[in-house]
């Protein structure tokens, strides 16, 4: 018996695509190898980061969406970890909605359950066609609101997908958050290689930084398969 790990998570590098609204990653020195060993005898290297907590693959605070929601430290980490099944939503367009639906046939072509407590990811597809392209932060689908509240409603305590966010670029009103919001559940965004998983179930890994009062966090999302 073994253990096999995929992973779910996005580089982070300087240009990273983000939000307009957040900040951009930024990647710079903070002392060299040779500058350290001039200052202390032992050669070290290290860098800074200036990145938004929700610009490469993170998860939400409920307090990103609820000011009275918890801070990202202070949420149970059985949000971040736990049981998970992939969807294959692949077959939904960009141009429209994820619907109940649509979360329910992929459910069956899985051959998997739903229970509660379970993390979902949402293999749509959006990562392995547009990431690097203008459509990356455009042109993806998302959860209409009975998707999502369809979710909730099951017991998941996490949506995770393959593209900028669990809403459709086109929804006003931001409805896999505004579930999130009336759930007091989280989600996890800009995930990677859904492909290798869709329609499994396994065991999902996405721990967030302690970060004090932060409203969310990068994190490094894993999928791990005992063989």
């Amino acid at each position: 018996m073994g253990v096999k790990l995929v992973d779910l998570t996005q580089e982070i590098y300087q240009g990273m695509p983000v939000f307009p609204l957040h900040q951009k990653t930024m990647i710079f020195p903070n002392i060299s190898h040779e500058e350290s060993e001039k200052q202390i005898g032992f050669g070290f290297a290290t860098n800074n980061l200036l990145i938004n907590e929700h610009g490469p693959t993170h998860s939400d605070a409920t307090y990103e969406y609820d000011p009275q929601g918890k801070y990202i430290d202070e949420m149970p980490l059985e949000y971040f970890y736990g049981p998970a099944i992939c969807l294959d939503l692949s077959r939904v367009s960009p141009e429209r909605f994820i619907t109940r639906q649509d979360l329910e046939e992929a459910l069956r072509r899985s051959n998997q359950h739903l229970d509660k407590g379970d993390i979902v990811l949402l293999y749509t597809g959006h990562y392995n066609r547009s990431y690097g392209t203008e459509k990356w932060l455009t042109t993806y689908t998302g959860l209409d609101y009975s998707a999502a509240k369809w979710l909730a409603d099951s017991g998941v305590i996490n949506i995770g997908i393959d593209a900028p966010a669990i809403d459709h670029p086109e929804d006003p009103k931001f409805s896999g958050h505004l579930v999130c919001r009336e759930y007091g559940i989280t989600n996890t965004e800009n995930l990677c290689n859904l492909d290798k998983i869709a329609g499994m179930r396994f065991l999902y890994f996405g721990l967030p930084l302690r970060i004090r009062k932060g409203t969310g966090s990068p994190v490094r999302a894993v999928a791990v398969f005992i063989e």
